[in-house]
């Protein structure tokens, strides 16, 4: 069968973006199905498909603008930066200042540098980071500069805080999670994420596996003009 076109899913949490790619190939038996912007595990939301001819549009997709919706859980650092790993370090806080929150956030905003976290796909020496993370490397990593178009506080519920973050591709959101609570001084990890929109997308436009269907396919007709 030769499809071509966009389809728009929600990843449920536990698998691979790359378990999705293959849960496509095998539902439409095609084999061109690719993705733009990778989502871990543990993360859900917005997944952008691109099958057949669409997969040359790569480039465009990926390079999309995010939203994400997360939990940032203060007191604990992971060597995860998530709440899959291993506590690593704790700290007993009794409560934290919102506007103090507010006042960290703001100095997020616009171009800043983040050094990739080691359970990244970023290649060192030819072998990826979370390769030599699972073999208990650490490696020295180069910071890389992306941008916070806005972030806001959502919900409150010490020792958590939710969060919603719009920003550039390459923005590793754990890492930023670890980082705000380095700027309050204390511990901190992600406990969830969810991308909520990945470019013109949305997370109420998407369907879950269990609900895509060929009819869901968008045309990348309106979209040649990048090939």
């Amino acid at each position: 069968m030769q499809l071509d076109g966009i389809l728009i899913v929600n990843k449920p949490s536990g698998i691979t973006s790359h378990d999705v790619v293959d849960f496509i190939r095998r539902k439409f038996d095609i084999k061109r199905v690719g993705h733009a912007g990778t989502l871990d595990p543990m993360a859900t939301g917005v997944l952008v498909m691109l099958l057949g001819k669409a997969t040359k549009l790569s480039n465009t997709f990926t390079s999309d603008d995010k939203v994400y919706v997360a939990k940032v859980f203060f007191g604990k650092k992971t060597d995860t930066q998530d709440s899959q790993g291993k506590v690593i370090e704790e700290t007993k806080i009794e409560s934290l200042d919102i506007e103090a929150i507010k006042k960290a956030l703001d100095n997020f905003k616009g171009e800043i540098e983040q050094i990739p976290p080691m359970v990244s796909a970023i290649k060192y020496k030819g072998k990826k980071l979370y390769q030599l993370a699972r073999s208990g490397k650490t490696v020295e990593r180069s910071s890389r500069k992306i941008k916070i178009s806005d972030i806001e506080i959502l919900d409150f519920n010490f020792p958590e805080m939710t969060f919603r973050v719009r920003c550039s591709k390459g923005t590793y959101v754990r890492t930023l999670c670890e980082d705000i609570g380095k700027s309050l001084g204390v511990p901190s990890h992600m406990s969830s994420l969810v991308r909520s929109a990945s470019g013109d997308f949305l997370l109420e436009d998407s369907k879950t596996l269990d609900e895509v269907n060929e009819k869901d396919i968008i045309s990348y007709s309106s979209y040649d003009r990048h090939i």
